[in-house]
């Protein structure tokens, strides 16, 4: 996280950003909000609960719904790298399932 309670007073919303690196797949999460994000380098897919999955590429902006299952793909053959944001003063409270 770059933005936080914990480096930023007063703040309601924050920012952090995350690198996957090739053929990485993140873990199921689902938060208590919503989630923005924008991806700056690299390729992949959101894949959601049920099969269902969402392709990305560089510059292009994501929206996770809240209570979302999503987890993160790359599979592309350089780093991802994307920057997130919530509605929350510091990382949301995040339930976290299967990879």
């Amino acid at each position: 996280m770059v933005l936080a309670s914990g480096t930023l007073d007063g703040n309601h919303a924050s920012l952090g950003y995350s690198v996957f690196t090739p053929g990485c797949v993140t873990a199921l999460v689902s938060h208590e909000v919503e989630e923005v994000a924008y991806v700056i380098a690299g390729r992949g897919e959101l894949r959601l609960e049920g099969g269902k999955t969402l392709p990305f590429e560089a510059n292009q902006g994501l929206y996770v719904p809240a209570h979302t299952w999503h987890a993160v793909a790359n599979t592309g053959d350089m780093d991802v790298i994307m920057v997130f944001g919530f509605p929350y003063p510091e990382y949301p409270p995040t339930a976290r399932g299967d990879a």
